[in-house]
């Protein structure tokens, strides 16, 4: 059985279409290769938003007033728990994502923005998203997105993660290495 070290938590904020999914899909994909297990935390802003379609056993159990609904696949399980998370904090989120090498965390801008120790990386689709996130968040690891910052003068190196996966998938492991 597998022991596990110390959780590496990395936050992938920024505006809406920007890139953070494909950020996560990449380093996901480069990590899991070399051995690493990956958990990927969204957050979906939408209100009254359900991962459970209308009308499945599932959803009807839910409707009955289940507040746990744990739906068993043969390549899947899934839990659904209605609950309000409105008022989680992040350590509330991080407990769902048990015996895991790397959690990757998906928006969450609220929560994880004035968190000055947790690494982020920041995608961005314009220069003045760049400046903006450089003077309101700490620990950037890196931006990533269609905008590249290099000509900006900013301290935090840009990756483009489609072209040089490597490299923003190295800065993740040394960060997760140090635990």
């Amino acid at each position: 059985m597998r022991t596990f070290l110390k959780t590496t938590v990395i936050a992938v904020i920024g505006s809406k279409s920007s890139g953070k999914t494909t950020t996560i899909e990449v380093l996901t994909k480069m990590l899991t290769k070399k051995g690493y297990v990956v958990a990927a935390v969204k957050h979906i802003p939408e209100l009254n938003f359900t991962i459970d379609r209308e009308e499945k056993d599932t959803w009807r159990f839910a409707k009955a007033g289940a507040q746990k609904i744990v739906s068993v696949a043969s390549d899947e399980i899934a839990t659904v728990e209605k609950i309000d998370t409105t008022s989680f904090s992040l350590e509330e989120i991080l407990q769902r994502c048990k015996n895991v090498d790397l959690v990757f965390l998906e928006g969450f801008k609220k929560l994880v923005g004035k968190n000055n120790g947790l690494p982020k990386i920041v995608t961005v689709k314009s220069a003045e998203e760049a400046v903006k996130a450089s003077k309101a968040y700490k620990s950037i690891l890196a931006f990533t997105g269609s905008c590249p910052t290099e000509t900006l003068n900013l301290k935090t190196p840009y990756i483009n993660v489609l072209k040089n996966p490597e490299r923003i998938a190295e800065m993740v492991e040394r960060i997760a290495r140090k635990k």
